[in-house]
């Protein structure tokens, strides 16, 4: 291993010791409303913050009190509080079906364009089963940047 490598190394291991010791991203239910069938526990951002020009994985922890064989997410985005993306995905698609009740993971891979502006997002995200009832929503913020900061190789 040279320096270059060895300084690499340490500094991922210095991220991924500081990523353990920061809160995971702040989730908040929609509205007043929080007896939702589906319960989120955690989202986690990688990379934190998302960096425009790459792709960034949003993975969401959540349990279910029932099974869930079907359905969709609605995904909206918001700039600074300006609407600026929708997008419905399947949500078989995001994760295995069908969920049987109890703890299941949602990971969705974005690719972000370079043109992507800097700056605040918040992510709201509805899951709807497949005969429309809703299961849950949720909103949180990310940051997006020009760059990571480290060098691509």
């Amino acid at each position: 291993m040279d320096l270059n490598q060895f300084k690499i190394a340490c500094c991922l291991i210095f991220a991924a010791l500081l990523a353990q010791s920061i809160d995971a991203t702040n989730v908040k239910y929609c509205g007043k409303e929080s007896n939702y069938p589906v319960k989120v526990s955690t989202v986690d951002i990688s990379p934190d913050p998302v960096v425009r020009g790459k792709p960034a994985t949003f993975s969401i922890a959540a349990s279910s009190e029932q099974p869930i064989s079907g359905g969709h997410l609605i995904i909206d985005v918001a700039f600074f509080g300006f609407h600026v993306h929708t997008e419905k995905k399947d949500i078989c698609l995001e994760t295995t079906c069908p969920v049987e009740g109890g703890d299941f993971v949602i990971a969705h891979t974005q690719d972000l364009p370079a043109f992507t502006p800097p700056g605040s997002y918040t992510l709201k995200m509805k899951m709807v089963g497949e005969h429309g009832e809703q299961l849950t929503c949720i909103t949180f913020n990310f940051q997006i940047v020009f760059s990571s900061g480290v060098a691509d190789s």
